[in-house]
């Protein structure tokens, strides 16, 4: 089955909705930052966050730790919509523009490949319709 077939198999999507829900409860981190997921299906998901004062860096800008984890929260929610436990095994990230105290970003993370236990996706973070960060992230399923 391709990642579009998966796409359009209504019991791929509730299950994606349903894995998204369990780890959404279960993710005290990305809850405490204030970030949101939405539009999840087969190999796919969509987290937002406004940036708060408290991730403002010595620059005045927001600390690229929190960007690369909005992307890696969109990653992680899109490679754990199939059932099994899905880890990162890597990620490589590109800063493209300045953030800043206030701003509201989305991050639309894409299956690319997905092979035995591997995947790739990418992860694009926007400011309205600017990208300011690109994330790539390798995933490996860990269990059954």
């Amino acid at each position: 089955m391709t990642a579009a077939d998966r796409a359009r198999d209504p019991s791929a999507q509730q299950r994606a909705e349903q894995q998204a829900a369990q780890l959404y409860a279960l993710d005290s981190a990305s809850r405490a930052l204030g970030i949101t997921i939405g539009d999840v299906g087969p190999g796919r998901a969509r987290a937002a966050m406004r940036v708060r004062p408290d991730m403002v860096n010595g620059h005045g800008l927001c600390h690229g730790g929190y960007l690369f984890l909005l992307a890696d929260t969109a990653f992680a929610f899109a490679c754990n919509t199939y059932g099994a436990p899905v880890v990162a095994s890597g990620a490589d990230v590109t800063f493209l523009a300045p953030v800043h105290e206030g701003d509201e970003l989305v991050a639309e993370a894409v299956e690319r490949a997905r092979r035995g236990r591997s995947g790739l996706y990418d992860i694009t973070v926007r400011r309205g319709e600017e990208p300011v960060v690109e994330f790539r992230g390798r995933s490996r399923v860990v269990g059954g």
